[in-house]
Formats: structure tokens, C-alpha cells, sequence
């Protein structure tokens, strides 16, 4: 009896966690409407950087396939590193079949007060708005166009590998930029632990970057991570060495899903 009980148990426990790990990976939300205009040419040289922080955006994964968001949808910069899926609609420009394409935030596209919310200032608030790359935008619309209706949905970021910290700062003061973010994409909560040291809260700096005011050098680096979607929380264990620096990209084993 005390057994079966007990094996009763541990087949609670099992689904249970299965169901943690299930309920914890971001789910794809439903199709929105919206607009979507581009910047830059097809060399997409200036999406480079943006309000993110990713800075060169081949080097650090994303490619061309990003887009701006207007200040409603960039959320102050917790939607960095989230993917849309966006596809034109009901407009001539659209191209064959309706094809849908991917993008991750990358960059805000900032309100332009002088010009109408209905014309030129697309990205003014309220107004949910996509500035894309334009090889992006060349996928779902002929770039003659320079505007078209769109419908987008929020869907999990596939991404190869575990995150990425890039650090900058100084001995005193470290800042990190965190990219290649699987599932929503999007991190709220960060904090950082040396082999020293108990978990240090990081504050949010700026588009995908925190930071923290304490003395780290010499100590081996840890980090845990909370999704902004999901309110899933991973660690990345000794994700630095001992010898890490400023300037340098360390690459992890976990990330989410």
C-alpha cells in the first residue's frame, strides 16, 4: 500500500512538472491589425544598432529581419527581441498569395508630433505601427508602396543555441546587453551572481541592456533570467570565467522556449 502510494505520487509530481514546462513556453497570440512602412535600403546597413542595443545585427543573429516598433508596441523597451509574424492585407501592393513573414523587434520607431497620426506620423501613440527593414518588407509587399495594412501576431522566437551576454562597463559598473532570447524573446527581471557574491539584482538600463553597480572582476559570473511573456525565470550558471572583460560576448547552454 505505502508503494503504491508513494509511486502515486511521484506520477502526480511528473505531471505536474510537465505541465510547468508546457504552461512556461510562449504561446502564439492572435492575429491584430495593423500598418507596416520600411527604412534603410536592401543592404539594411541602417537598422544597424537601433534603440535595443543589439548593435550589429548580423553579428549578433538577427540579420535583416527586424523591424522598429512605434512606441506603444516597443513598450519602453521590454519588447526588444520579441518576433512577429506579419503579413500584408487588403491593399494592391501586397504580394502573390498573402505570404507572412518574421521579424524581431530590434529598434523603436519614435513619434513625429509634426505630422498627422493618419499621415507621416505613423508611429505616434496610440497607433500600433511596424517599420521594418526593407528586405523584411519586400517579403509581404512591393516597397513602391511605402505603406500597407498589415495583420500581425506575437509568435515564440526560434532561436539556435543558448542566450548571449555582451558586456560592457567598467570595474565598477556592469552592463549587459542580452541577446539571442528564445520564446517571447523579451526578459523583465535579471540578475547577476559571482563566484563571491550572493544574486545581485540588475536594474533596466536601456532597450535589452541591465546592469548592475557592484565590484565582479575576478569572480566567475552567473545570470538568471526572467521571461517578460512567460514570467519564466532559467539560470545560466558560469556563463563568464574568472578572466571575462568588458567588450567581450559569452554565449550560455539554456535559454527559453
Amino acid at each position: 500500500m505505502a508503494w503504491n502510494l508513494t509511486f502515486l505520487l511521484i506520477t502526480i509530481s511528473f505531471f505536474v512538472m510537465i505541465m510547468e514546462s508546457t504552461d512556461a513556453a510562449f504561446q502564439t497570440k492572435p492575429w491584430s491589425y495593423s500598418h507596416a512602412t520600411f527604412y534603410g535600403d536592401e543592404t539594411g546597413r541602417e537598422t544597424m544598432g537601433g534603440a535595443c542595443g543589439y548593435g550589429n545585427l548580423f553579428a549578433s543573429g538577427y540579420g535583416l529581419a527586424t523591424a522598429a516598433l512605434s512606441s506603444t508596441l516597443y513598450n519602453n523597451g521590454f519588447a526588444c527581441g520579441a518576433c512577429f509574424q506579419i503579413k500584408c492585407t487588403n491593399s494592391k501592393w501586397c504580394n502573390p498569395g498573402t505570404p507572412y513573414t518574421t521579424v524581431t523587434a530590434t529598434n523603436l520607431c519614435p513619434p513625429n508630433w509634426y505630422q498627422d497620426s493618419n499621415n507621416g506620423g505613423w508611429c505616434n501613440p496610440p497607433r500600433t505601427h511596424f517599420d521594418m527593414a526593407k528586405p523584411a518588407f519586400m517579403k509581404i509587399a512591393q516597397w513602391k508602396a511605402g505603406i500597407v495594412p498589415v495583420m500581425y501576431r506575437r509568435v515564440p522566437c526560434a532561436r539556435k543555441g543558448g542566450i548571449n551576454f555582451s558586456f560592457q562597463g567598467n570595474g565598477y559598473w556592469l552592463l549587459v546587453y542580452v541577446m539571442n532570447v528564445g520564446g517571447g524573446g523579451d526578459i523583465s527581471q535579471m540578475w547577476v551572481k559571482g563566484t563571491k557574491t550572493g544574486w545581485i539584482s540588475m536594474s533596466h538600463n536601456w532597450g535589452a541592456s541591465y546592469q548592475a553597480f557592484a565590484v565582479l572582476g575576478g569572480q566567475a559570473l552567473s545570470f538568471k533570467i526572467t521571461s517578460y511573456s512567460t514570467k519564466e525565470t532559467i539560470i545560466a550558471y558560469n556563463v563568464a570565467p574568472p578572466t571575462w572583460s568588458t567588450g567581450m560576448t559569452y554565449k550560455c547552454s539554456v535559454n527559453f522556449r
